[in-house]
């Protein structure tokens, strides 16, 4: 197949002997540009290529309301695309600095994309995966499928068209940008609606609603006899006598409750989202600052390092490259939803899955069925009840939290047994058992224009029968 390294390599000569206006006139905060750089190409590179939408579209939303740090560099920034061999391999670079390699990240199909190091001279993929064929089983009925997807609405249709009109109108909070939303009950997609330039098969970022799909494939390594929640010292690099992280248990790690000390908060995790950087560099080094068990801090590393110790219990690099879509999203039907990498291959499973809200719906499904898929076991016996019971340490505020699950049940006019999975920019996915309805709502909301989930979960619920 015809390659495309000359051209590539001539358009980073032009990109680093000419850098923008912006560029020239600003100084560059080094460090600063070049991980808005990389929030730059590995954000248009899934947009467009595991999304497919335009540049223009992704970089009027998806680019724009992003962390303020970075906010204002990303509009001085100019991003070059490549796609070649049959349209199976693309990459995507920005030129951040006329003295340093452009930061780049390389999408394949069906793998996604990967953001490279700082420093790192971009490349197309070598292997040119085989054509996809995962849509092949949208003909199957809903869930499986795409067919027969809808069904009737047992409930009041106008009261649901009002109270979602608000969804798009910043009716859950001001500055918002929903993008899409699902109602799904008794099993059915009742409404549907989704922003210009989105629809039923465009995927988005999940960001952390990604922590609760770890979660559930933590849960299938458990249904295998992989790793056990109790399991203590499942991190290699925490094997040397005397490490103390070496107690830290995989439950502890998927209830926020590691006592490991983070830079931030623990929700901003940027050298390894848009650094380049690998999870076995980053969340593999930081020490232990309260006792395992003690403490809730809502953490990235903690769900990307329960995702290394499953990596390091399966051993085989090729079956735990294939573990999410073989054991999860190919057998619930999750056809468009792919699972990125760091550059070593660990999946970054904290944020870095892309998926469409038809996708998050049956993942929502799954459990609202109590771990079962069309009458086959999927998650192991009780694995539901585990996830959605808090234990430990408990974080203030009006959500409580399971293991990878957010808990509604302090929430006004909505159901005790709800819970949620969260992610950044207006992510959610909310099942109520209880009702029989899971409801998904995907945004790409600006920093600082919080979305309402709790009163809109109310609110929805209360025009359903």
């Amino acid at each position: 197949m015809r390659r495309s390294s000359a051209r590539f390599a001539a358009i980073l000569a032009l990109a680093a002997a000419a850098p923008s206006a912006a560029q020239l006139q600003e100084p560059p905060k080094s460090y600063d540009r070049a991980i808005a750089a990389g929030y730059k190409a590995l954000t248009l590179c899934s947009a467009m290529f595991n999304a497919g939408r335009t540049q223009a579209q992704a970089e009027a939303l998806e680019l724009t309301g992003t962390y303020p740090q970075y906010d204002a560099i990303l509009q001085t920034l100019t991003a070059q695309v490549v796609k070649d061999r049959d349209d199976r391999v693309a990459i995507v670079s920005v030129p951040y600095d006329p003295a340093m390699p452009p930061r780049a990240a390389t999408w394949a199909v069906d793998r996604g994309c990967t953001i490279t190091p700082i420093g790192a001279t971009p490349t197309l993929p070598d292997d040119a995966p085989p054509a996809s064929t995962r849509t092949a089983a949208d003909a199957k009925p809903w869930p499986a499928g795409e067919a027969q997807a809808t069904g009737r609405l047992a409930g009041d249709a106008k009261a649901l068209g009002a109270a979602m009109e608000r969804v798009f109108a910043e009716g859950f909070g001001k500055g918002t940008r929903t993008t899409g939303a699902i109602v799904v009950q008794n099993g059915r997609i009742v409404f549907e609606k989704y922003r210009d330039g989105f629809g039923p098969h465009v995927s988005q970022r999940t960001w952390s609603v990604a922590k609760s799909v770890t979660g559930t494939i933590v849960g299938l390594g458990v249904g295998k006899g992989l790793l056990a929640p109790e399991q203590k010292g499942g991190i290699p690099e925490w094997r040397d006598a005397g490490d103390p992280r070496g107690n830290i248990s995989i439950d502890q790690l998927l209830r926020m409750a590691s006592g490991l000390h983070s830079e931030t908060a623990g929700n901003r995790t940027d050298a390894l989202y848009f650094g380049g950087t690998s999870v076995t560099q980053e969340v593999t080094a930081w020490p232990v600052e309260a006792m395992p068990g003690t403490r809730f801090r809502y953490a990235n590393n903690d769900i990307v390092l329960a995702i290394r110790a499953l990596r390091a219990r399966i051993g085989d690099d090729a079956a735990y490259g294939r573990f999410p879509r073989t054991e999860l999203f190919d057998r619930i039907g999750m056809t468009r939803t792919i699972a990125e990498t760091d550059f070593q291959g660990n999946f970054v499973l904290s944020s870095q899955v892309w998926s469409t809200a038809r996708d998050l719906a049956r993942f929502g499904l799954l459990y609202l069925n109590g771990g079962m898929w069309n009458g086959e076991r999927v998650l192991p016996e009780g694995w539901v009840k585990y996830v959605t019971t808090p234990s430990g340490p408990q974080p203030e505020g009006p959500f409580g939290y399971g293991a990878t699950f957010w808990l509604l049940n302090r929430s006004p006019g909505v159901p005790a047994d709800s819970f949620a999975a969260f992610g950044n920019r207006g992510q959610y996915v909310v099942i109520v058992p209880s009702r029989n309805v899971v409801l998904v709502r995907r945004g790409e909301d600006p920093a600082g224009a919080p979305f309402d989930v709790a009163t809109f979960t109310a609110e929805i619920l209360a025009t359903l029968k």
